[in-house]
């Protein structure tokens, strides 16, 4: 792990530790949401002054931008292990909410999905961020089920969607775990009896 030197405290020079300073700053916004969550308060978090955050990050977008990456890379859900090849598509798809719900829910300090929670800020240039990996995902899901059901992949990308966002929101009004597996589980329910629970 690298680090910087970007100030000096009394008798010596002060490192900082840029992959610690966007874990730190990724649980401020993904708890309180980008549009809440001030550069002073990410360098009071930090310990740091602004022209050390600037120097390093050049922006809270800049900083933004490379907690979204870390956030897919390390705490979001995982698509590709779930929606692997040979797996039948309503049974993975069903997985897949229910591992959101886990996800959203199993933080009281962080809920919902930073991602889906980020589509939704005021800041416009946040909004494009967050939708890029947003996006990404869903692309994901697309693909998926489209080299199975192609016919049904529009639709069912679209209802997946739906379910994630509204299992997302409802983890930040504070449902808990068992709520929404229970929604998850109505939704996977749905799933099975659009497309068979086996591969064709």
């Amino acid at each position: 792990m690298s680090t910087t030197k970007i100030g000096k405290t009394p008798g010596r020079p002060r490192k900082f530790d840029a992959e610690n300073a966007v874990t730190v700053a990724q649980r401020l916004f993904h708890a309180r949401g980008y549009d809440a969550v001030s550069v002073a308060e990410v360098t009071a978090a930090l310990d740091i002054n602004p022209p050390s955050f600037y120097g390093v990050f050049g922006s809270k977008i800049g900083l933004y931008n490379q907690v979204l990456s870390r956030y897919s890379r390390t705490s979001a859900l995982p698509f590709t292990e779930i929606l692997r090849e040979g797996r039948p598509v309503a049974e993975a798809l069903t997985e897949l909410l229910e591992a959101a719900a886990r996800l959203y829910a199993g933080n009281e300090m962080c809920t919902g999905c930073l991602v889906i929670e980020g589509t939704r800020c005021n800041d416009p240039q946040a909004r494009e961020s967050a939708g890029s990996f947003y996006r990404a995902a869903e692309r994901g899901i697309y693909d998926f089920i489209a080299s199975h059901y192609p016919q049904e992949a529009e639709r069912l990308t679209a209802f997946m969607s739906v379910v994630m966002s509204g299992l997302s929101a409802k983890a930040r009004q504070g449902y808990g775990v068992e709520q929404l597996l229970e929604s998850a589980r109505l939704a996977g329910l749905a799933l099975s009896a659009t497309v068979p629970n086996r591969l064709e």
